[in-house]
């Protein structure tokens, strides 16, 4: 047999692949389990969008390689919408580069830059795809905490006392994912001074800046950002369109320049409809943002009330398409919590130790779902754990 390449030592199924399989074997069995998991919207795009997409699919002439740097229509949209919602000026020809989805931007940063051995800081708790990413580059991850009680922002005191020398990325992503942690102006302001200090490349993603949250933030709304960072974003969240697959990679022309050399050897260009679609999403204003918000504010609630009942603690200052929270003591960590709810009460919800030994007694519960399926959630943890707990309790 052939042997697997070394560069997959050490780099497994990704987390969700692995119990997607595992809730598919449980449905098998009759146990219709209620997935509150994974970041998936479950709401359209607007309708105009959907309309886009059709009328140019119809059209005979669009249906064959595009440019590698993505259509004007689309680089202009993206420049129109971070002027409007970030207050960024950025150059539509030299500075945005369409991708299929950040998450592809994210091994596409890391192959760039990345060479054997070279040294990347990785938020922990973080995003698990900055740590397979650095490790199939040829990286190696040096992980920094983000703790609650440093409203998960970087321990700058702490990254200053490291061996920096080998390091040349260092991943950062706010609003926080998975704690739904805003990052405040100072602290963008210390990432890019702490990058000019170390000549580090910070790496920013940025996808959840308009959920739940009324002021969206660039980094590069900090002087001199644009020389020492990149940033990723992406329709999945913000415009219901995660199936899609379109980001976008924002950076000074010499870094765009640079990723785009590894990125016309991955693809031809992405289907010209759907960019001109993608291009549509990004001119609705306000009230769809607002449309979208009423209803994630209202599952929140339902969120809210899940985890009272587990006894769990959490901020409401969180952003984002997730809850964040702490487990009680009664659980060893997240995992033991998720599990039990998983088997016990047919819900899924996510332990935070996938994110990172520092996620060990977190939970992580997702925003998408409709209401009816919370509510019955909600009624299933309640018949079960939460009678068994009450009744445990009332027998001492």
């Amino acid at each position: 047999m052939v042997a697997t390449a070394n560069r997959l030592e050490g780099i497994g199924e990704y987390y969700f692949s692995t119990k997607l399989r595992e809730i598919d074997e449980l449905n098998k069995q009759g146990r219709n389990i209620i997935n509150l998991g994974i970041g998936s919207p479950d709401l359209p795009p607007h309708p105009a969008v959907i309309q886009t997409l059709q009328e140019e699919a119809a059209k005979p002439n669009v249906h064959g390689y595009q440019n590698y740097k993505g259509a004007p229509a689309l680089r202009n949209a993206f420049k129109d919408w971070y002027q409007q919602w970030y207050g960024v000026t950025l150059n539509a020809d030299t500075e945005i580069l369409p991708l299929m989805g950040s998450k592809e931007g994210i091994m596409h940063i890391c192959m760039t830059y990345l060479d054997a051995g070279d040294q990347v800081l990785v938020p922990n708790p973080g995003y698990p795809t900055y740590r397979s990413a650095v490790k199939l580059a040829g990286g190696v991850c040096i992980d920094y905490g983000l703790k609650a009680e440093n409203n998960y922002a970087p321990d700058f005191e702490a990254l200053e006392n490291l061996d920096l020398s080998k390091v040349k990325l260092m991943w950062v992503n706010y609003p926080h994912m998975p704690t739904g942690q805003l990052a405040t102006a100072n602290v963008f302001s210390k990432l890019v001074a702490f990058a000019r200090k170390h000549n580090i490349l910070i790496c920013h993603d940025n996808p959840y800046s308009f959920i739940l949250n009324d002021h969206p933030a660039s980094i590069f709304s900090v002087e001199g950002a644009r020389d020492v960072a990149i940033e990723l974003n992406s329709l999945s969240k913000s415009h219901n369109m995660a199936g899609w697959r379109v980001g976008v990679l924002c950076a000074a022309k010499e870094r765009v320049d640079e990723v785009l050399r590894f990125k016309t050897n991955m693809d031809s260009g992405m289907f010209l409809p759907l960019q001109l679609a993608a291009a549509k999403a990004l001119t609705l204003g306000r009230e769809w943002y607002n449309e979208v918000n009423a209803i994630y504010a209202e599952r929140r609630q339902k969120v809210y009330e899940m985890l009272d009942m587990l006894q769990c603690t959490y901020s409401r200052e969180q952003v984002g398409l997730f809850v964040w929270a702490k487990i009680p003591a009664t659980y060893k960590n997240g995992y033991e919590l998720s599990d039990a709810v998983l088997y016990e009460s047919n819900v899924f919800i996510t332990p935070g130790g996938i994110f990172g030994d520092g996620g060990d007694g977190f939970i992580r519960i997702s925003l998408c779902g409709s209401l009816t399926r919370f509510e019955e959630a909600i009624e299933r943890i309640k018949k079960t754990i939460i009678e068994t707990r009450d009744a445990q309790t009332a027998s001492r």
